[in-house]
């Protein structure tokens, strides 16, 4: 999700930590208050930062996760995926999405647009 979701998405950025960590995932790193900041990174000539929502590791390997809910700046919120996805396949790590009831259609529309139609989403 996007900087401007945070505060209004909160409860579901809470609810899908709970479920990483009901799933055995280690080392949880999520842009929310009693945990650990992620890493951003800063797109260059701009004053766009590019935050995952949540990284974790289990077995040894890094995940990066995005929260994908209805968003009013689709274009900020797909450049984001692409560079994520990209950063996770240079570097041999995980990127996946998490959505929940009534944003399905949009994440897949999503997808479809920029052509990540392999990634396979979290349903919480």
């Amino acid at each position: 999700m996007i900087h401007s979701d945070k505060e209004k998405y909160s409860d579901i950025l809470s609810d899908s930590v709970t479920y990483l960590e009901q799933r055995g995932y280690e080392n949880i790193k999520a842009d929310m208050e009693g945990y650990e900041t992620p890493k951003s990174y800063h797109k260059k000539g701009s004053d766009i930062n590019i935050t995952p929502d949540i990284v974790a590791t289990k077995e040894g390997r890094k995940h990066y996760f995005d929260i994908s809910l209805k968003s009013e700046e689709p274009k900020l919120l797909k450049s984001k995926w692409l560079f994520l996805n990209t950063l996770t396949s240079m570097r041999s790590q995980k990127f996946r999405l998490i959505t929940t009831r009534g944003h399905y259609k949009f994440t897949n529309e999503m997808l479809d647009d920029i052509n990540l139609t392999d990634k396979k989403l979290i349903k919480i």
